[in-house]
């Protein structure tokens, strides 16, 4: 009895290791399916690879784009035939225990350089879609004191509306 016990209990275990296996390798494909179909600019299967209430957080500060802002804002380089080209270089893949939420991070090789992407997918109707995406620009840290200089004349201005936004 504790032999059939213990062989079920490692046949439970492996089921869920596949499970999860699985889980990554499908999760693995929706993530390259949309980038691709930025790359390709196929506007319909990027957006179909999001939910509808999927949230794009872009490299500027001013950009925290909501599903129906995003595509807007995106429509026109979709329209053009040139969005953009995003290659995972790396991705790690982690679940939530009940395995309906997923989060990620990757390393991309963009027209930026290396930027690194991050976020959530949900399980929608058994099929996991992009719920939340966040993109930044990575910055060696012996350079980190030249890209503040570039860029604080342009962020004090935001600090300071924000702020005055945060206290009214």
């Amino acid at each position: 009895m504790k032999k059939l016990i213990y062989l079920l209990t490692i046949l439970l275990v492996s089921c869920k290791t596949i499970n999860t296996s699985t889980e990554k390798t499908n999760i693995n494909k929706i993530i390259d399916s949309w980038h691709v179909a930025a790359a390709k600019a196929d506007f319909t299967t990027y957006f179909g690879l999001m939910t509808s209430n999927g949230v794009f957080i872009g490299t500027d500060p001013t950009e925290n784009w909501q599903n129906q802002d995003f595509r807007k804002f995106s429509k026109p380089f979709f329209d053009k035939g040139k969005a953009w080209n995003f290659t995972s270089l790396e991705r790690n893949i982690y679940f939530s225990k009940d395995h309906k939420t997923a989060w990620f991070d990757e390393l991309l090789s963009t027209q930026m350089k290396i930027c690194r992407g991050s976020g959530t997918l949900q399980k929608e109707n058994g099929v996991w879609k992009i719920a939340h995406y966040v993109l930044s620009m990575t910055i060696p840290n012996e350079n980190t004191d030249a890209v503040i200089k570039l860029k604080t004349a342009f962020e004090n201005q935001i600090i300071e509306k924000l702020e005055k936004q945060k206290n009214n």
